[in-house]
């Protein structure tokens, strides 16, 4: 009999949640199979069975468990069902006797449950009485139909205005460690953080002008799209270069700026937000962003992200606009310093030599930690990304177009 023990998936993490059992007890699972889901702080990971044999659970759904935990048994000596079909353990059905018919039942009306059953209990009734509420109005979930204090409660709930007599339901559910995680770091970012928000304007046209000369060539030539993260990422870079203080991190009393350039990229999951890192994003091209982007956020929204991918990054990136964000204030990734929000593209009427005309415009904020980075440096480094994008043959790619799209 094999103990199968929850894996370290990553340092510093103690304890993870099984989400989700992907087997039952008595199922045949081959080596390597996956048999659950679990839940860290940082991501959702599968638990791969160590080898083939009968499983038997060992843990709960919802169930925090330790690292180094066992969580189940695999009888590895088990034979494999034949035909590969999934063993399961199944409740024997006592034998019937077939040598007298059963006896047909005679209909009837079930007993009505007595009125001592259905009667409230004496909190129940207090509470009933004080919001003026029928005992017939409310269905009891006590023995016998009882109304218990707490179908008193849940039927007492006021509300605005009138009631009308709709379905008035709730769900109540345990939320994931993972979705624990990310809102204590949110509140974390807002009350250990001096956190400010600068915003601008940046017309899109330049940008749009070449992916519609040059994006059916780049998809044939690389197999990648050329999309926009591409160019706000080396925007952000070169911005990153120019005011290294946006780079840096607080570490106690020290200030750590770093001299390479860690993007994250906030990428909304099945399981909640995941934040991936491009790694030395300074050394990438176009071509080389929108792969790594595309394969982060691939293994992200698939649940194969690992702790490794998410763990770091020196500024994050996150893009609101795919859902319709007009505006917001993005909260900064602790502990870096720095996010910058897209937002949606719309047609807007902007001043250009002279002239009002009608252009695709976004407008992006720049949340950052004002311990560390003054208005100069804020200021001057969103200016900057906007420059870039508005005039990227000369700022990002050189004055030669096929050559940084490697056509």
């Amino acid at each position: 009999m094999l103990e199968m023990k929850v894996p370290s998936p990553g340092e510093s993490i103690t304890e993870v949640e099984i989400a989700r059992w992907l087997v039952k007890t008595g199922d045949y699972v081959e080596k390597d199979q996956a048999i659950a889901e679990v839940d860290s702080d940082k991501a959702t990971l599968e638990l791969p069975a160590e080898a083939a044999g009968v499983i038997t659970l060992q843990a709960e759904e919802g169930e925090a468990v330790k690292v180094g935990q066992v969580v189940c048994l695999i009888d590895t000596a088990a034979p494999k069902p034949a035909g590969g079909q999934t063993s399961e353990v199944k409740e024997e059905t006592p034998k019937q006797e077939v040598s007298k018919p059963a006896p047909v039942p005679i209909a009837s009306t079930p007993a009505a449950p007595s009125y001592a059953a259905q009667a409230p209990s004496p909190a129940a009734r207090k509470i009933l009485a004080e919001r003026e509420i029928p005992a017939a109005a409310v269905s009891g979930t006590g023995k016998g139909g009882r109304i218990t204090k707490d179908d008193a409660l849940k039927a007492s709930k006021p509300s605005m205005g009138t009631p009308t007599g709709g379905v008035r339901t709730e769900v109540r559910a345990k939320m994931s460690m993972l979705r624990r995680k990310v809102a204590e770091r949110l509140v974390s970012a807002k009350n250990e953080t001096a956190m400010l928000t600068t915003f601008n304007e940046v017309d899109m046209t330049a940008i749009y002008d070449l992916r519609a000369q040059y994006k059916d060539a780049f998809k044939e030539r690389h197999n990648v799209g050329l999309g926009f993260m591409s160019f706000f990422t080396l925007a952000v870079v070169r911005a990153l270069k120019l005011f290294p203080d946006v780079n840096s991190m607080i570490d106690g009393q020290d200030k750590v700026t770093y001299q390479y350039y860690d993007i994250s990229i906030a990428v909304s999951g099945p399981k909640g937000l995941m934040v991936p890192v491009i790694r030395n994003a300074e050394n990438l091209s176009f071509r080389g962003v929108e792969a790594e982007v595309k394969r982060l956020a691939t293994r992200a929204r698939d649940g194969q992200i690992t702790v490794d991918e998410m763990t770091g990054g020196t500024f994050t990136i996150t893009n609101g606009g795919v859902f319709g964000s007009m505006l917001s204030t993005p909260i900064i990734n602790p502990p870096q310093s720095g996010i910058l929000g897209m937002h949606n593209i719309v047609d807007r009427p902007i001043v250009r030599n002279g002239q009002i005309v009608i252009a695709p415009v976004m407008y992006v904020a720049l949340s950052y930690d004002h311990r560390i980075i003054d208005g100069r440096e804020s200021v001057g480094f969103l200016v900057a990304v906007k420059e870039a994008l508005e005039n990227p043959v000369e700022l990002l790619m050189n004055g030669d177009v096929k050559g940084a799209l490697e056509l």
